[in-house]
């Protein structure tokens, strides 16, 4: 047991050297990497970290209420960490993407990384360069001949065009000068379609359709949300139909029980489910067992930051998957680049010829660059537990207060069985 004694929360903004314009978000110059982290420290003074993307300031009343649920509890009781999460979500706030950082703390203690705490071997990853924006044939098949010189095998491209055939026409430039070299998955960033800036396409089954066939007759290895990501009937029916096969699930905050829901249903014959975003760890390794007993696939979305990297490829090693398909590893030069998206890594995750070796640390495998986080990280928030009696007697007076640390200590805290 080591039992949390202070929560921390910080927002964090890298400056890309170039404006990167996300296909999922038409017409967006996005000018910085923005994330909110997480610093648990315990007793002992363990650190356990974890990150979720960030639009703007959207979280900077979460400290306030994720602090006082989880300061003096044990650490390391995951399924009692699951749960307080769990219970945060019946006010309409996800935050999932806290849990890894208990995952990291375990790990620290017991000196293994979270992989061998889930049952993993340390295996070497193949990868996938994940491209993020929209691009012309010419420029498409140029981004892609670089990926191949540095020693990927596999890429893949985005389409957000109205006009399916210019979709078509990018794929099958790039098959053209690449497919004999090169493994290709495309992706339609359908699954959740955002307008806020430019309009953007919104397919249906039959356009799906329509894509699927071009991709199988130009060799296409996998189609990602090729449909909203709620329309479930319609990618059942699109999976049993498609030659390639039909990979999503990235952002289903509600976890585990819709995504099972899904697998059965067979939505998809690729699940990808973030660990930041999806429930967890502990629910994620649980989508990986109900994929390989429906005779399914897996292979995390990760395209968030570099600790939200870190947590995908630490489930995705101990999945079991790695021979299945390569890792999503988000590349998108000169604007997405690794040492913006890992800008707080002590040592980023940089490929090797397209591959990465396991990582070796203790827990989620990264070091944080105290350094780094000073420059481009504000703290917005801290509780010790101090500071939660302090907060209390603020907030609810002292006889009330008091009546609650009471009832804590007297019927103690125990995980939902």
């Amino acid at each position: 047991m080591d039992k949390i004694a202070c929560v921390e929360m910080y927002h964090v903004r890298i400056p890309l050297d170039k404006p990167f314009y996300p296909s999922w978000i038409p017409g967006y110059p996005q000018t910085e990497n923005r994330f909110d982290l997480v610093r648990v420290i315990t007793e002992s003074g363990v650190e356990g970290y974890s990150a979720g993307p960030a639009i703007a300031r959207e979280r900077a009343g979460l400290g306030t209420l994720i602090a006082p649920y989880l300061l003096d509890m044990d650490a390391t009781d995951l399924p009692l960490m699951q749960q307080r999460l769990r219970e945060m979500s019946y006010l309409g706030i996800r935050c999932h993407w806290i849990e890894p950082a208990f995952w990291d703390i375990r790990g620290k203690l017991e000196n293994r990384p979270v992989y061998a705490l889930l049952g993993g071997n340390p295996v070497p990853v193949e990868l996938y360069a994940s491209t993020g924006e929209v691009k012309s044939p010419r420029d498409r098949v140029s981004e892609v001949q670089k990926r191949y010189e540095e020693g990927f095998r596999c890429v893949k491209l985005r389409v957000h065009d109205f006009d399916v055939r210019q979709d078509i026409a990018q794929v099958e430039a790039v098959a053209k000068a690449m497919g004999d070299k090169m493994k290709i998955g495309v992706d339609a960033n359908q699954g959740w379609r955002v307008t806020i800036v430019n309009d953007a396409p919104l397919w249906d089954l039959p356009r799906a359709k329509f894509f699927a066939d071009a991709c199988a007759d130009l060799g296409v290895s996998w189609i990602e949300e090729p449909l909203p990501m709620d329309d479930y009937e319609a990618l059942s029916a699109l999976t049993a139909y498609s030659r390639v096969p039909i990979s999503g699930g990235e952002l289903h905050s509600s976890g585990l029980p819709e995504l099972k829901m899904m697998i059965e249903r067979r939505c998809y014959s690729i699940f990808q489910p973030d660990a930041c975003m999806a429930g967890g760890i502990g629910q994620v390794m649980e989508v990986t067992r109900l994929c390989r007993k429906h005779g399914l696939t897996y292979s995390p979305h990760t395209w968030t930051n570099g600790i939200g990297f870190a947590v995908n490829l630490q489930v995705f090693i101990a999945s079991g998957f790695t021979e299945s398909k390569p890792l999503e590893y988000p590349l998108n030069p000169p604007s997405w680049t690794v040492p913006k998206r890992d800008g707080l890594l002590a040592k980023p995750f940089f490929h090797d010829n397209g591959k990465l070796e396991p990582p070796k640390l203790p827990g989620l495998g990264f070091e944080i660059d105290g350094r780094q986080l000073r420059k481009y990280g504000k703290r917005f928030f801290r509780m010790s537990k101090l500071g939660l009696k302090l907060f209390a007697v603020r907030d609810k007076g002292i006889r009330t207060a008091l009546e609650i640390d009471r009832n804590r200590r007297r019927f103690g805290v125990k995980a939902r069985p």
